[in-house]
């Protein structure tokens, strides 16, 4: 089954040849003519990643990012924005809302083919392997369902500020976690954050020593279960 695009795009001219290009190239699209019908078609349809205009009427792209991401099923869902702002401030500012790529207009078809490729088959590896991690526990658990659903109830309980206090968290290395759950490399998180790929592996290698994690996939699962971002 194809994976399925939103597009929310205020113009119609791009609306419809971002959608007819990404048709061609094997995807299902739904589109969107402004911000509060595209979060509405999110929940309708749980597309698997949005194309969004920034400057569009009734809430516009950082407001859709920001509602988005509140909402727990679609913390991970992958997001470009596209704009005619081409700013550094601009560019920081989506990132800040949730962005996953920054796409300034005009831009090249093929580019945005990219970095949709890339950013769906980080976001499937990642989606994987959270499934097999659940599996996985599932299989091995000897509880009660009642047991089960006690304990889950209790790592709910515990939140964010409480495990980010255990493990002594800085908000450079928070900063760095949130980006390596929406599979960003070194290099990207280093050039979003603006620092070197070098000083990122440092925050990556103590996020591990401090989760006692032995890589980035069983650091992932634990922050996604402690809800740590």
């Amino acid at each position: 089954m194809p994976l399925l695009i939103l597009v929310a795009e205020d113009d119609p001219a791009i609306r419809l040849s971002v959608s007819d290009y990404l048709e061609l190239n094997g995807y299902s699209v739904i589109a969107a003519e402004n911000g509060q019908q595209a979060l509405s078609m999110v929940g309708k349809y749980h597309p698997h990643l949005l194309i969004s205009d920034i400057k569009m009427p009734h809430k516009d792209g950082y407001e859709l990012i920001k509602s988005i991401r509140k909402l727990p099923q679609y913390r991970l869902l992958p997001v470009i924005l596209l704009s005619e702002r081409k700013a550094t401030a601009e560019r920081i500012r989506g990132y800040q809302a949730g962005c996953d790529m920054y796409l300034p207009k005009p831009f090249e078809m093929d580019e945005l083919g990219a970095i949709i490729r890339n950013l769906l088959e980080r976001s499937q590896i990642i989606h994987s392997e959270l499934r097999f991690s659940q599996n996985d526990s599932l299989e091995q658990s000897e509880t009660t369902p009642q047991e089960s659903l006690e304990s889950w109830n209790a790592a709910v309980d515990l939140s964010q500020q409480e495990l980010s206090d255990k493990l002594e968290l800085t908000q450079r290395e928070q900063e760095v976690l949130e980006l390596l759950m929406k599979g960003h490399s070194n290099i990207e998180i280093g050039q979003r954050l603006h620092l070197s790929h070098r000083t990122i592996e440092k925050y990556v290698s103590s996020l591990l020593r401090k989760s006692e994690r032995n890589n980035r996939i069983e650091l992932i699962r634990y922050a996604m279960e402690y809800h740590l971002v």
